[in-house]
């Protein structure tokens, strides 16, 4: 698109609104994409289409010849769609403006026979949290048994050829995708039966494989944009621009370069621009705005050309001195004939706004974008998981620094979504005993961590549980005295708990525990034996009683716990404790508790 065609399309004032397209992994967001892309360039003129960065631009005209009857363009004054392709719902989080997302509209892409996935869940709150409206794409009706595919029909037409066994099949997968919506506090209906779409979700069944159903996708985008956001749309076309980095990328010839979305004015050759990095505000000279040839021709080769300037909504690559430290999902605003102090002002304050509240102690998290970072900041809050660092960019030597002086085993942990390790990092982590958790998805990359600090708390709680006394009832079998004293030997059998050699014995007698003597060793068949469990019939070495005496064959006897002992037993590890142990445990807390109600609280 050359300049005297993007200041033609911005003529009226109005910007193309921005669409965001969401969802669960493999369930075909980039297949959808791609559908759009193509279905574009063969409707319309192929140098029409222009591949933005990371956005594709789709004119009114060529979306009136992708869907058909069902639009018609002089029904519409916007001047086309502009779909973000970085598909993932951690990429629309990344998309910022004003404090807000940026998408103005979305798509939530769910495959109609997985229904409701983890990422589709985050998708919906995310949606929910940023208000955007959204529709839902039913997507890979293609694969319902029985299903004909009609290569690009509109999906009401596509149905008037299905067998009914195929529609019934297709209708009871939709249903179950609205009941799911229901069930996370949304109505949904078909598309084409919902009356006011800010109070309705719309559902569009879809194949991004075969095309049908996508002129129908389409045509509610463009109703969905023209009747609710054409206000919001409205934009000063010559004003100073503003818009957000999506990607920081060093280009031949031209060092590091800054791919952003540009929402909202003008950004030209000779302006001066603020962009959000890492250690704050950077304050530059664009050198050039660079735009991607005609898709056709960018699939295969990846050549830029110089333009003078452009208008919102569009997507373009700006080279400029000083980006190294620019951060994905930072503001972009365009200085012009305003106070550069107050621009900066701007960006900080916008930034602020991004910040994550960090603590004296927990892990540290390293992200792919600022959007990213605040996401996973969201949800690791959620689960009430502290955080000492957060930024954004590799993980690096310094990040693996901080994780080593944790306070804690489980807080020894760098999560590092979408990113890469710096090799020196990798090293410093594996001599300082720093776990480095990485992924994409960030559902995944949390339930990692939490897999880890499971494990080691459970090998904690082991070691605990080797460290204390453990309850025991047990008694002594009828004929089984092998030795009166000095020890008394006896067989016994574990009515409940876990006998332990060098355990303290005691009996109740009129409601006092009254010590016995200790339990020297254990043995089964002839074999020492560390420990007993519930049924288990051994040979008791007990040094103190003697038999007849203080201890007599039917006699119960107990393991004496301790009441510090009891205490941890009881409130920090009762859940992994067996059945039988945590019967006897409490037996013998009541047994207590009579006497003294406070004992071991």
């Amino acid at each position: 698109m050359s300049d005297s065609d993007a200041t033609v399309a911005n003529a009226t004032g109005l910007r193309t609104p921005i669409v965001a397209v969401l969802g669960h992994v493999d369930h075909g967001k980039t297949t959808l994409l791609d559908k759009v892309r193509g279905s574009a360039v063969q409707e319309g003129e192929a140098g029409a289409i222009t591949q933005h960065i990371g956005a594709t631009a789709v004119p009114l005209d060529t979306i009136g010849e992708m869907a058909g009857e069902l639009v018609d363009p002089d029904d519409f004054d916007l001047p086309g769609l502009l779909f973000i392709d970085t598909p993932g719902h951690h990429s629309f989080s990344t998309l910022r403006s004003r404090g807000g997302a940026l998408a103005d509209i979305a798509i939530l892409v769910v495959d109609v026979n997985d229904g409701f996935q983890p990422q589709t869940l985050e998708a919906l709150d995310i949606l929910k949290r940023t208000q955007t409206p959204f529709v839902v794409a039913a997507n890979k009706v293609d694969t319902i048994p029985g299903w004909k595919p009609q290569e690009g029909l509109p999906i009401q037409q596509s149905l008037d050829h299905q067998s009914d066994r195929a529609e019934d099949r297709l209708n009871e997968k939709l249903y179950e995708v609205i009941g799911q919506m229901s069930d996370n506090g949304f109505s949904a209906d078909m598309y084409w039966r919902v009356q006011d779409f800010r109070s309705n979700i719309g559902v569009v069944p879809l194949s991004a494989m075969t095309g049908e159903g996508i002129p129908d996708l389409l045509t509610v985008m463009m109703g969905l944009s023209q009747r609710y956001l054409k206000e919001d749309m409205s934009i000063d076309v010559t004003g100073p621009g503003a818009g957000t980095v999506l990607e920081v990328k060093d280009e031949q010839g031209f060092g590091t370069t800054i791919d952003i979305v540009l929402y909202d004015g003008t950004v030209t050759g000779e302006d001066t621009i603020v962009v959000g990095g890492k250690n704050g505000p950077i304050v530059t000279d664009v050198r050039a705005l660079l735009h991607p040839r005609p898709l056709a021709e960018i699939r295969t080769e990846k050549h830029f050309e110089k333009v003078d300037s452009v208008s919102a909504a569009t997507g373009i690559k700006i080279a400029a001195p000083d980006l190294d430290d620019a951060m994905a999902g930072a503001p972009v605003r365009v200085v012009r004939d305003r106070d550069v102090d107050d621009v900066i002002a701007e960006v900080e304050a916008e930034l602020s706004d991004l910040s994550v509240e960090t603590e004296e102690n927990g892990i540290v998290v390293k992200a792919d974008t600022l959007g990213s970072l605040e996401a996973i900041a969201n949800t690791l809050a959620e689960e009430e998981i502290p955080i000492v660092r957060a930024e954004v960019g590799d993980v690096a030597p310094r990040d693996v620094a901080v994780a080593s002086t944790a306070d804690e085993e489980t807080n020894e942990v760098i999560l590092a979504f979408n990113l890469d390790v710096l090799p020196d990092a990798e090293a410093q982590a594996t001599q300082d005993g720093v776990r480095i958790f990485e992924d994409d998805v960030i559902y995944q990359l949390i339930e990692e961590y939490e897999a880890f600090v499971t494990d080691i708390e459970e090998a904690q709680q082991e070691q605990v549980l080797d460290k204390i006394a453990r309850p025991c009832r047990f008694q002594i079998l009828q004929d089984h005295t092998f030795r009166q004293s000095n020890p008394a030997v006896v067989g016994v059998e574990v009515l409940a708990g876990t006998l332990k050699r060098n355990s303290r014995v005691e009996k109740w007698e009129d409601g006092e525990a009254v010590r016995v003597g200790q339990l020297k060793s254990l043995q089964d068949d002839g074999e020492d034996v560390d420990e007993a469990r519930a049924g288990d019939r051994v040979a008791a070495s007990i040094d103190g009683p003697t038999v007849g005496r203080q201890i007599n064959e039917g006699d119960t006897l107990w393991s004496q716990l301790p009441e510090k002992h009891a205490k941890i037993l009881e409130q920090e590890v009762t859940e992994e404790l067996p059945t039988d142990e945590r019967e006897a445990l409490q037996m013998y807390l009541e047994k207590k508790r009579n006497r003294d109600p406070f004992w071991g609280k």
